[in-house]
């Protein structure tokens, strides 16, 4: 279980002079200011449970993550995870979490990535008949077997992300952190860890946090979103109530066999998505006139293509990142 409340985390920022004379003086008397990275920052995660933090570059999700691993200390507020302070550091705690930042490696990049795990062996006192089980089921799931004696600076984007995974999951934590785990990836590797994460978390029902640019790494893992914005929490909620921030909305795809030029307002209401050449329109449409709205675009134009879908999440996202005044509804 994790619980913060009031958490928050500053952090001091050089302040730049403009012109030769300032940034000498700034050279001997520098100034700084104060700005908060999380500020105020309540939240509960019960064990199991798979928690997706979104929100924009510098929301502070990051952040976030390395405050409940306890690798920076807050500022002020009261942070648990699983019984634990993360930022004491305790031998207990650590054996407990772990933390999977796609930018970041904590393999050796010139050994072989069987060798890091032989060092983790040790670190976290896996005796040998549970760490050559955990090694086989690992590497038979993420199809890794023969890439085990590979330097991991020969392997590529996607393999060294498996390794990376393998090297989190060989204690089996309790809760596991992924910051970015898919960043950089193809498609098809892409789904391949996500399929992979749900895998090993129905199975051991880990506890997931995760934090993604990718809608679809979010929309297939988590069941729960937490919507993080300037520092603060915007929305906490299932994600099916995340998709319906907007309104209970299909969204609709139309491919016409010839350009539209139809002048009326017809359009007007759907807020229209039209490509260049005016052939295809992207519509977002009231569930309640869903059925007359169809017949009517079927009846009045040249339609060679009709498709309709959930109004997807990642749409949902761009309208409140661009326009932040739509949740104080879903407050």
């Amino acid at each position: 279980m994790i619980i913060c409340q009031g958490l928050g985390k500053d952090f001091k920022h050089y302040q730049k002079t403009a012109g030769f004379v300032g940034s000498l003086k700034s050279f001997f008397h520098r100034s700084y200011e104060r700005r908060a990275a999380v500020h105020n920052f309540d939240l509960e995660i019960q064990h199991g449970e798979m928690v997706g933090l979104l929100g924009p570059n510098g929301a502070g999700k990051t952040t976030l993550m390395k405050m409940f691993s306890g690798i920076i200390v807050p500022s002020h507020g009261k942070l648990q995870v699983l019984g634990h302070v993360p930022f004491e550091r305790e031998h207990a705690f650590r054996k407990k979490i772990a933390l999977v930042m796609g930018q970041k490696s904590q393999l050796w990049w010139d050994i072989p990535a069987m060798d890091s795990f032989l060092l983790l062996q040790k670190y976290y006192e896996i005796d040998n008949r549970d760490f050559k089980k955990r090694l086989g089921e690992l590497s038979a799931l993420l199809g890794v077997e023969r890439q085990l004696q590979v330097h991991v600076r020969k392997l590529s984007l996607g393999e060294r992300m498996k390794m990376e995974l393998m090297a989190c999951l060989l204690h089996r934590p309790d809760i596991l952190f992924l910051d970015e785990p898919t960043i950089g990836l193809d498609v098809v590797a892409q789904r391949n860890i996500r399929d992979f994460i749900a895998q090993y978390q129905a199975q051991y029902k880990t506890t997931v946090i995760l934090t993604s640019h990718y809608m679809a790494d979010v929309e297939a893992l988590c069941q729960r979103i937490v919507l993080v914005l300037g520092g603060t929490k915007r929305f906490d909620g299932p994600i099916r109530e995340f998709s319906n921030i907007l309104g209970r909305e299909k969204f609709v795809s139309v491919t016409f066999s010839e350009s539209i030029t139809d002048p009326t307002s017809f359009w007007a209401t759907f807020d229209p998505q039209w490509n260049e050449s005016r052939t295809r329109v992207d519509l977002r449409v009231p569930e309640a006139e869903l059925r007359s709205s169809a017949v009517a675009i079927l009846q009045r134009f040249p339609v060679a293509e009709f498709t309709m879908e959930k109004l997807p999440i990642e749409r949902v996202m761009n309208a409140l990142l661009a326009n932040p005044q739509l949740l104080k509804g879903a407050e």
